[in-house]
């Protein structure tokens, strides 16, 4: 069965892993992502240049925004980017097609880049410019949108770093010269400007390797979250006094001991505002520490090739060449029943919970159980979407067979605080916009606490009988084989 890049190209994994890239899946998007700290610490000269090439184009936008030469048809021309989806990584858990760069982002990015932005290229306080400052200053621009930017702005090296790799591993019946827009930035005619690369072709698309040493799983070195986390303590460590003092003495009418952590960050949230330059003290911190982003990134990414592609590509093997698995089902509700139930069996009796532990440590997230399943249905009759939302929220899967035959499968945590609301309100509002009756619910516990939880869940609820909840056991300690785990 192809699943990943090797199997599509017919090439050794190890030549991939020599090249230094990324095997990623052609199933799905796989959770990892472009870090720009990783260019900027960088002792290869090529990332330095990527990342002041990125610096460079900011510095542009920057300019244009403080001379208010910005206008609607160039925010969609200069800050607005589809999602580079050829290479495979980021958010989707139902094949490569992500949200790309909005107007949103653009406007967002426009708004803030004269206030933030201010002294960039000639920062005082840090020891150079950093694209994720955006980051720092607004919700809800995260790691994929921070990811998705520069991979645009680094397209063309990722195109010349693909086409070199394919032209010396990959028959040319699997290549395909393509026409790519917006690869290179022409400053004196203002526009992207597109060009030709000889690359791999499968199902009508181009596909695009990653360097592994320019990416990440979970958050940038430099993000939003851990600049809250740490906030007082680089308040505290700021060698500007006049600035010390002052943030102090607001924090101290604003929070106390009994502040609850939103009331906190929306302090905090306003001392950005304020007082811009604290972001400039909190990048110069991770910056002395950025010796470490190389080793933490690579320590996720490795753990990412084992998750994902060693042990996922064992379990998909053992499905394709020891069972009929990929050829059963009648209706959605049986194939979905079963698939669930194959996914139970293996997770609890044949050793697949490892896959959700980390260092012994458990790895609990909605996420990964998703990839999971949505391996199990690589071969199937049926039409499988993930993220469906039909005006209602989102619910994790929905299998049809035509508008009578319909089947929703959601994924829920047991420590999830929410569980049992979202188990008596959440579902049956997903079942009403989808137009059917038909759901399966699957719970994932990894302590015996959270397994008494969902019991007592149940029991209030009256659902301990009720055959659409499968409960599924992701336990280490109670498992035969756990001390090899």
């Amino acid at each position: 069965m192809k699943v990943y890049f090797s199997d599509w190209f017919d090439v050794d994994p190890e030549a991939i892993e020599e090249y230094g890239a990324f095997n990623v899946s052609l199933i799905n998007d796989l959770p990892l992502f472009i870090d720009p700290f990783l260019l900027f610490t960088s002792e290869k000269e090529e990332y330095q240049f990527l990342h002041d090439e990125i610096i460079k184009y900011l510095t542009f936008l920057r300019d244009q925004s403080v001379d208010g030469n910005v206008d609607e048809g160039l925010l969609k021309s200069w800050y607005m980017f589809p999602e580079v989806k050829q290479l495979w990584l980021g958010f989707s858990q139902s094949g490569n097609n992500g949200s790309g760069l909005g107007i949103d982002f653009a406007r967002a990015l426009n708004s803030n880049l004269h206030v933030i932005f201010t002294n960039f290229g000639d920062e005082k306080v840090s020891k150079g410019s950093h694209i994720e400052k955006v980051c720092l200053v607004r919700e809800g621009v995260g790691r994929d949108n921070i990811s998705d930017f520069t991979a645009n702005l680094i397209k063309e090296y990722l195109l010349e770093y693909t086409q070199t790799f394919a032209q010396a591993h990959i028959n040319e019946t699997n290549r395909k010269t393509v026409p790519v827009a917006n690869v290179r930035f022409d400053y004196e005619k203002r526009y992207w400007c597109p060009k030709s690369f000889d690359l791999p072709h499968v199902r009508g698309d181009f596909v695009l390797l990653a360097p592994k040493d320019i990416l990440t799983k979970d958050e940038n070195w430099i993000n939003r979250n851990d600049l809250m986390d740490r906030f007082e303590t680089i308040v505290s460590s700021t060698d500007d006094l006049q600035l010390r003092s002052q943030v102090s003495q607001y924090l101290e009418r604003a929070i106390d001991k009994r502040s609850k952590q939103a009331e906190r960050r929306r302090a905090y949230d306003v001392l950005l505002k304020k007082y811009p330059q604290l972001i400039e003290w909190y990048i110069k911190y991770k910056e002395d520490t950025g010796g470490q982003a190389k080793a933490v990134s690579s320590e996720k990414v490795t753990a990412s090739e084992e998750f994902y592609i060693d042990q996922f590509g064992q379990l998909i093997t053992q499905l394709e060449v020891e069972t009929e698995f990929y050829k059963r089902g009648i209706d959605t509700l049986q194939e979905c029943r079963e698939r669930l139930l194959f996914l139970k069996s293996e997770i609890e009796n044949n050793g697949a919970f490892r896959l959700f532990y980390h260092n012994g440590q458990p790895i609990q997230r909605e996420s990964d159980l998703q990839i999971l399943f949505r391996l199990t249905w690589y071969a199937t009759p049926s039409d499988f979407n993930a993220e469906v939302n039909n005006g209602r929220g989102p619910v994790d899967f929905k299998v049809s067979r035509g508008n009578k035959d319909k089947t929703l499968v959601e994924f829920k945590l047991a420590k999830n605080s929410k569980l049992q609301q979202n188990l008596e309100k959440q579902v049956p509002i997903y079942e009403a916009a989808n137009r059917t009756k038909r759901s399966l619910k699957a719970i994932f516990y990894f302590t015996e606490e959270e397994r008494q939880k969902v019991q007592r869940v149940l029991k209030e609820l009256k659902l301990e009988a009720d055959e659409s909840i499968i409960l599924i056991d992701c336990r280490r300690d109670n498992k035969p084989s756990a001390s090899n785990a």
